[in-house]
């Protein structure tokens, strides 16, 4: 078969739509931002549920900044601050915790560095999926104020002599701490709306290394360390990048 002006015609046309597009790939930003709010829930001596206080919830709000490193990992900093609460006396079993009535209230603020594992490979929405949860876990610090409460501390019923009682003398005597070492872990998922925003849905549990979150210990439970977690939603912002050729994406 010989070549004619026709297939040589043929043979561009083909060559400039099937290269084209590469041409026009857009270069994505690796910098992400984000922010977030919910609620910190603390988990300790004056809760009697394992899952933490619920009946204490208080406000959370946050911000970071996200460094992609491949579709499935990145790494993020992030600060957070809100209050922690908790409060013998918003349970009514066991009825001993109405009467020994220990109350706290911490501002606490939180600087961590984290590494993300989204689970699909869908840090850039790369899969075009609505979707994509993904896991997380770090190293940080929370700088908090304890003030412990103990007015409604009924010593008719716990008499000296008591656990309580010594227990409460010794507590009161420990300083609470101003700066304690956390390990952040969770779980989110992410909800894309379009190709630089998402919306986000997280749970994060923070292990400590203190029983004194709360202000109490040898009072209360001194073989039990406190916690906190916080269940946040918020917003996930991708910076745009520009083609090769330098214009501006083009969106079809």
């Amino acid at each position: 078969m010989c070549n004619t002006p026709k297939h040589y015609l043929l043979i561009a046309i083909s060559t400039f739509l099937f290269t084209q597009p590469l041409l026009a790939q857009p270069k994505q930003s690796k910098w992400q931002i984000g922010a977030n709010a919910g609620v910190f829930i603390y988990q300790g001596d004056l809760t009697p549920s394992i899952a933490g206080s619920y009946k204490t919830p208080s406000p959370a709000f946050g911000l970071y900044v996200n460094r992609v490193i491949t579709p499935s990992f990145a790494v993020r900093a992030n600060i957070a601050a809100g209050i922690l609460r908790g409060s013998d006396a918003a349970y009514n079993y066991p009825t001993y915790r109405q009467q020994r009535n220990f109350k706290f209230a911490a501002p606490i603020a939180e600087a961590t560095a984290l590494v993300v594992w989204n689970i699909f490979g869908n840090n850039g929405n790369e899969l075009g999926n609505t979707f994509s949860p993904y896991a997380f876990v770090g190293v940080g610090a929370g700088f908090l104020k304890v003030a412990r409460d103990v007015s409604g501390f009924n010593k008719t019923l716990f008499a000296n002599g008591s656990t309580e009682q010594i227990g409460l003398a010794a507590d009161l005597a420990t300083p609470t701490p101003t700066v304690m070492p956390i390990i952040p872990m969770g779980i989110g998922v992410e909800y894309y709306v379009s190709p630089t925003i998402s919306f986000t849905f997280e749970t994060n549990f923070r292990y400590t290394f203190t029983d004194y979150l709360d202000g109490f210990k040898f009072a209360a439970n001194a073989t039990k360390k406190d916690y906190y977690h916080s269940h946040t939603v918020g917003v996930l912002y991708r910076f745009g990048g520009k083609e090769k050729l330098g214009c501006p994406v083009m969106n079809f």
